[in-house]
């Protein structure tokens, strides 16, 4: 329905502003001594607490649903958090974080490849068009630099995108019987459950430190700015790209996505006082280009109904569904 949209922009915007801002948290914690496995460990089993409460009141006596949506939870919870926080922390290890970030982000691409593959039907030029401007836009705003690529750190990086898109199909799906804070609470369990196992057998390095953080200049507790990453940049943040998904569609939803890092360096500039450069700026005129062009491109070639998750105009076109 065309009358969600507009709403499924905003929260869709919403929860990449609140992604966002994920970085500035994260790295004022790394900088006081906390290793990236403590960090997103802690953030996604924190979300899972704060949204547990809430889950359990809306799963009252509707467990048969979870029985029933398993597949749904298993996927955003093993592929959109677990693999995708794994994989991507696991990259920078071998090529830089921007790099790393680039390739995690060629998910929504990699839904536009697999809508093609299983309908056997080619996305509109326009589309296609506006995913390659898209990709141009995050590489100036990544300021991704010209080392030669690890194998193995593309590799790691490209499992992250796969858990990228996983995210999307899992968010947009437009019959599930899941409340989206529902959805994104057991999500968060499930991955959290997953880092946890990682960092105890130390596939990811667990440090913390109890020193104090500094956050835009200012000296803050650790905790503090684990509360902010928590409740704004994983919770909220979350549920609220449920809510935009379900609206949008995975393909449209998935490329909105593209405004994180732009939302990051706004968060910089403001709370660091650390202005983009021109490229930087450039770069995000080409995301929302690219964005639009994704858009008319799904007015041109609109999808015929019964040809799957991907293609349907339920997910595509944005029926509701967190």
């Amino acid at each position: 329905m065309q009358s969600r949209r507009p709403l499924g922009l905003a929260f869709a915007l919403a929860s990449s502003a609140s992604f966002g801002l994920s970085g500035i948290f994260a790295s004022a914690l790394l900088s006081s001594g906390w290793s990236a496995g403590a960090v997103t460990t802690v953030r996604i089993a924190g979300g899972a607490l704060v949204l547990l409460a809430p889950t359990l009141w809306l799963l009252r006596g509707r467990w048969g649903a979870v029985l029933r949506s398993w597949k749904e939870v298993l996927l955003l919870g093993l592929m959109a958090v677990a693999l995708c926080q794994l994989a991507f922390f696991s990259a920078v290890a071998y090529i830089e974080p921007s790099l790393a970030l680039l390739i995690e982000f060629l998910g929504p691409v990699l839904l536009v490849f697999f809508g093609w593959a299983t309908t056997r039907r080619a996305p509109a030029a326009l589309t296609l068009a506006g995913a390659g401007v898209a990709l141009v836009g995050l590489a100036l705003v990544s300021g991704v630099g010209g080392e030669a690529l690890h194998p193995v750190g593309v590799l790691l990086a490209l499992g992250a995108a796969v858990g990228n898109a996983a995210y999307w199909v899992a968010a947009s799906k437009a019959d599930s019987e899941l409340h989206p804070i529902a959805l994104a609470g057991l999500g968060l369990l499930v991955g959290a459950v997953v880092l946890g196992i990682a960092s105890v057998t130390g596939i990811l390095p667990f440090a913390i430190s109890d020193g104090p953080v500094v956050l835009a200049g200012q000296s803050v507790p650790a905790w503090l700015v684990l509360l902010l990453l928590v409740l704004i940049a994983t919770a909220s943040a979350y549920v609220l790209g449920i809510l935009g998904g379900r609206r949008l569609g995975a393909t449209l939803a998935s490329f909105v996505g593209y405004s994180e890092p732009m939302f990051g360096i706004l968060w910089t500039a403001l709370l660091l006082l650390l202005l983009p450069s021109g490229v930087q700026w450039i770069g995000a005129a080409a995301i929302i280009a690219g964005v639009v062009l994704v858009r008319l491109g799904q007015i041109d070639r609109p999808r015929s109904a019964g040809t799957g998750a991907i293609a349907s105009p339920n997910a595509v076109e944005g029926v509701p569904r967190p």
